[in-house]
């Protein structure tokens, strides 16, 4: 639900954006869309011919590409069998990079080096203030860097500017602080009890977290994956998607300049059968967090069964009915409609077209059928949008890991929950370890919670 919430949210962005020509036309706009042109140029000048619709020149971004290995402990480091796989430019099919392909063995050294950095390092021993503060400086590298981000977003993924850097990156920096907000406010409960007891709810971080996100919104999933597993105090390994892997690194490695300890998050770049696959089977990983398509989710629960009954959170499917009502306006409905089946590269908005009975039916599909005809010829790109919106198609999900987890900020992912019955002695969870049910950022662990009841002393008054 947080997905297709966020989804609707950068819909509207956009639909806004499209309703307003003269505003992203204008010099300012085109200043906020392009970061006042300081990373992008154009390479190609030749005008189009006078008879033809407008097509729109290639746009050569002008980003460093900085990281292209995995983020193992700390530091960037090449895969262990030394292979490479290519990220392309979804425009040209051009490489754009050669990225470390990550395969069972870096999924080993990632977990190995998140366990320890669980178990043995500071992050979950830290105040929740202070983990707070890291990823406030975090959000705010993320808006320092935000031309950069944006760019490097577009070049992989293939969707807009507009969207890249007037709805995604700014909601990345967002959401980052609100999980930050979380990190001091999770608290536990204390539940009344027969005799004299002191029962009382901790919320305390699962441990290792395992995360494989997708390639339509890599920089969202990452914070909603990254964002609330850190905050809780957890530590991450998480699996790009290898259509795009670029932005995820970049970010990452912003993360730890804001002072994230090493080890904390691990990156892994590769493909479902071999990396998604080894961390879905992990016995060292504690939670695991999938987001895609369902016959994958299957797959990776699994996988997760078969090994160690790691609790799963899976965020599957995605596609809607588009309802159109008695007294709707059609023109309005077909555009609304065709924007929404191709937003995104044909994401997962709109599935089938739901009709009032009353409703010009045949005028709804003839204007449906011009819309499309009319895409189909020129292509044409939105007033807003500064980049092809077209992208050659993606390829099906390779394994099990096509995909990431999206629900390490619900009510079951990121904490485990262990009730305590004492004897009444004042005890009590301090305020920055537990979160009440509902909040989005702390999440009770279900399998592996632990529940005891001990006295407060060895002999325990009795009535």
């Amino acid at each position: 639900m947080a997905a297709r919430r966020a989804a609707s949210s950068i819909l509207s962005r956009c639909l806004i954006a499209r309703s307003s020509p003269a505003s992203a036309s204008s010099p300012a706009g085109k200043s906020a869309l392009l970061g006042a042109g300081a990373l992008l140029h154009r390479f190609s000048t030749a005008p189009a011919a006078a008879a033809s619709p407008t097509t729109e020149e290639p746009i050569q971004p002008a980003v460093e590409i900085k990281h292209t290995q995995l983020l193992i402990n700390g530091n960037f480091v090449d895969a262990a069998s030394g292979k490479t796989f290519p990220t392309l430019d979804p425009r040209t099919g051009e490489v754009i990079a050669r990225v470390a392909e990550g395969d069972s063995e870096d999924i080993d050294r990632a977990v190995a080096a998140a366990r320890k950095a669980f178990d043995e390092g500071p992050w979950p021993r830290m105040t929740a203030y202070e983990r707070c503060r890291v990823l406030l400086r975090f959000a705010d590298l993320i808006e320092r860097h935000a031309d950069e981000i944006a760019a490097l977003e577009t070049w992989d993924n293939g969707k807009t500017l507009a969207q890249s850097a007037g709805a995604e990156v700014p909601m990345l920096a967002r959401c980052m602080r609100y999980y930050a907000g979380w990190a001091d406010k999770i608290h536990g409960l204390v539940v009344p009890a027969d005799g004299a007891h002191h029962v009382q709810v901790l919320h305390e971080p699962v441990g290792v977290a395992g995360q494989i996100i997708p390639w339509n919104f890599p920089l969202l999933m990452f914070a909603w994956k990254v964002g609330p597993a850190l905050a809780c105090g957890n530590a991450v390994v998480l699996k790009t998607a290898e259509q795009t892997p670029l932005s995820a690194l970049y970010v990452a490695s912003l993360l730890h300049e804001a002072g994230l300890p090493d080890g904390v998050l691990n990156v892994v770049s590769g493909f479902g059968p071999t990396a998604g696959a080894a961390l879905c089977s992990h016995m060292g990983v504690d939670k695991l967090a999938f987001t895609g398509s369902t016959g994958t989710g299957q797959i990776v629960l699994e996988l997760a069964a078969r090994s160690n009954l790691k609790p799963v959170t899976l965020e599957l499917g995605g596609k809607s009915p588009f309802i159109v009502m008695d007294d709707a306006d059609v023109d309005q409905a077909v555009e609304l409609a065709h924007h929404a089946v191709f937003f995104n590269q044909v994401l997962f908005l709109t599935n089938y077209v739901v009709l009032g009975q009353l409703l010009p039916i045949m005028k709804f599909f003839a204007n449906a059928r011009a819309n499309a005809a009319a895409r189909g010829r020129g292509r044409s790109c939105t007033s807003a949008c500064t980049t092809s919106s077209w992208r050659s198609p993606r390829p099906a999900p390779r394994s099990a890991s096509s995909a990431t987890p999206s629900g390490m900020a619900s009510s079951r992912g990121l904490r485990s929950t262990r009730s305590n019955s004492r004897k009444s002695c004042g005890t009590s969870s301090p305020a920055s370890t537990a979160a009440p049910p509902s909040s989005p950022a702390a999440t009770g662990r279900a399998a592996g919670a632990s529940t005891s009841s001990r006295p407060c002393s060895p002999t325990p008054r009795t009535k």
